[in-house]
């Protein structure tokens, strides 16, 4: 598949490296650095970072919180996440955008469409904060609303697992990796790839999502390059 646009997703757990909660520097040294290569190659790319190591909102309802509040909180979560990706890759010597769905406009432009493919074309990262600006929804599903919004060619869903198993494959050593499977496999499977209102945007969308190991140094060069990393999910495998 030929990439010119591309939409990265990570998680907020991601940043944490070996920490226990918060964010590695060493870990987002290194992520800055793939990106950097990817964006050397001319590839146009957008990010949107998960809040989960600095707070998640489904945690804090469980534990009482109203759940709208706790939403709340974590895009804002996002939002620090983005402005740490932002400055590790500015240290690269990467020029970036970070546009976020709540206003803060101190420290990020607002999300305007327009602007954020205007930023790609010129070359810069475009990070995308506080996920869709609304409460119930995952920043999965933020990434594909952005993805489809911006036109690109694909999601690539960094993980720490080198594709989608047929079980989780660090549980079980007799795991099977599926090199693709369809939207539709997917979901009779019960497999766990993205949250359903997230899937279900992409296949109607007919959007692919490419699941990969984010943490295996190069892994998200070789993809670019059309090197068979991670699992291909799309309508017509």
């Amino acid at each position: 598949m030929q990439y010119n646009r591309i939409l990265l997703k990570l998680s907020g757990e991601a940043l944490m490296g070996d920490r226990q909660y918060g964010i590695d520097p060493k870990r987002l040294s290194e992520y800055a650095k793939e990106i950097k290569e990817v964006v050397a190659k001319g590839i146009e790319i957008a990010i949107v970072i998960g809040g989960g190591n600095i707070f998640r909102g489904v945690a804090g309802a469980a534990n009482g919180m109203d759940r709208v509040q706790g939403d709340h909180m974590g895009m804002l979560a996002t939002c620090i996440n983005g402005l740490a990706l932002q400055s590790a890759l500015e240290d690269e010597g990467v020029h970036t955008r970070l546009q976020t769905a709540l206003e803060i406009k101190e420290v990020a432009e607002p999300y305007i469409k327009r602007k954020a493919i205007r930023h790609l074309e010129k070359g810069r990262v475009v990070i995308f904060g506080a996920g869709t600006g609304n409460p119930y929804f995952t920043t999965d599903t933020a990434a594909v609303l952005r993805a489809i919004e911006i036109d690109a060619d694909a999601i690539l869903k960094g993980t720490r697992v080198d594709g989608i198993y047929n079980v989780d494959p660090e549980k079980d050593k007799n795991a099977i990796k599926f090199e693709t499977i369809t939207f539709k496999d997917v979901i009779k499977k019960g497999l766990k790839v993205m949250d359903m209102t997230a899937f279900t945007l992409s296949e109607e969308n007919k959007l692919p999502i490419i699941v990969f190991d984010m943490n295996t140094n190069g892994n998200l060069l070789k993809l670019i390059s059309g090197e068979k990393i991670g699992t291909i999910v799309d309508a017509n495998n």
